[in-house]
């Protein structure tokens, strides 16, 4: 395919860019230079990924002239690089496909992470907890930020419900994918018979919203303050700091008690009522997807099965796209670049195949 006229329509776009970056008042408004910057970051890329792809193409074409030469030795080596030429212009040609596809709005966001124990008692409560440890550790491999929003703690030292934020670059790119059911196979420690157990957790992936995406009416909310429950010594038994906030039209209820101060818990609460609305729009609009690149990114119905962890084989298999590793201790050490690799290559090419690419 002949990508001549888009290319030429992303270099008019990147030369108005450069004029909007080089504005000795971009940052005055600070909201829209993160945008100009994301989106000329991104050009730049795609530019150079298509003069990287022409030039690998005109090399190309010299070594298959070369190796039609009268000298033997010149000839054999034009030969030589041809393999690997070819195969480099492959992978550009996929990578430049990809970068021409329109971007999903909510890529570059941050994130909010809800884990929440789901079947299987104690059990499923700890295993949140090793879940947000490991998210915790590839936030820390990608270099991005994670702080902890809110939880719930269980009596064994797990978690019947936690949320975290991770901010960074293109958060909610890779972490899209671990919205749903997660589940987990091996002999817990009070198991006295060696018996296997299954136990469930859901994760819920929220990119992370605005005000502008989402405006919430003081009559559609009722926010309540009430004491924080849980450890928390003398400051929590004598304030009121907890903070629940319901959004009347929904139905939707978030509760926040992990700051030490009313106004910040209410802060939160809302950021996370938010961010579920936004979540919410997003995945109305995701009916116009494919049902396969729906399956892949997740359709927000958290009784999706999406992965299985199973501990006594060391193995771990992700059911939407039937890839099975058999490295379960670094997946939860925080590796999910084999899983996250497959899925978006998945994803991406039923979007071009959805673009006609």
């Amino acid at each position: 395919m002949d990508y001549s006229s888009l290319i030429a329509k992303r270099r008019e776009r990147f030369s108005e860019l450069e004029e909007a970056v080089g504005d000795p008042g971009l940052f005055s408004d600070p909201k829209r230079a993160t945008e100009l910057l994301r989106e000329h970051r991104k050009l730049r890329q795609c530019l150079d990924l298509w003069e990287n792809l022409e030039d690998n193409k005109r090399q190309l074409a010299d070594n298959l002239d070369l190796a039609r030469s009268d000298d033997p030795d010149l000839a054999a080596m034009a030969a030589e690089e041809i393999p690997g030429l070819e195969c480099r212009i492959a992978a550009l040609s996929e990578d430049l496909q990809y970068a021409l596809l329109p971007a999903d709005p909510a890529e570059d966001r941050d994130a909010l992470i809800e884990i929440r124990a789901g079947a299987g008692g104690d059990e499923a409560s700890l295993f949140a907890a090793e879940l947000m440890r490991a998210y915790q550790r590839y936030a820390d491999l990608r270099g991005w930020k994670c702080e902890h929003l809110e939880s719930s703690p269980s009596e064994v030292g797990g978690f019947k419900e936690v949320i975290l934020k991770v901010t960074g670059d293109e958060v909610f790119r890779y972490l899209k994918y671990e919205s749903g059911v997660h589940r987990v196979q091996r002999v817990p420690a009070t198991e006295t018979q060696g018996r296997v157990h299954t136990s469930t957790v859901t994760v819920a992936v929220l990119p992370e919203a605005e005000e502008v995406d989402i405006e919430l009416r003081p009559d559609d909310l009722r926010i309540e303050v009430c004491r924080a429950g849980g450890a928390g010594g003398q400051h929590v038994n004598r304030t009121e700091s907890a903070v629940q906030v319901f959004h009347l039209p929904t139905g939707i209820y978030v509760r926040c008690e992990d700051g030490r101060s009313q106004i910040k818990n209410k802060e939160m609460a809302l950021q996370i009522l938010r961010s579920k609305l936004y979540e919410q729009k997003l995945r109305e609009q995701q009916d116009a997807y494919s049902s396969h690149r729906r399956s892949l990114i997740g359709s927000g119905d958290r009784s999706e099965k999406i992965r299985t962890y199973n501990f006594p084989q060391s193995r771990v298999t992700d059911h939407r796209i039937g890839l099975t590793s058999h490295n379960l201790t670094g997946v939860m050490a925080g590796d999910f670049s084999e899983f996250t690799a497959g899925l978006q290559k998945e994803e991406m090419s039923a979007r071009l195949a959805e673009a006609g690419m």
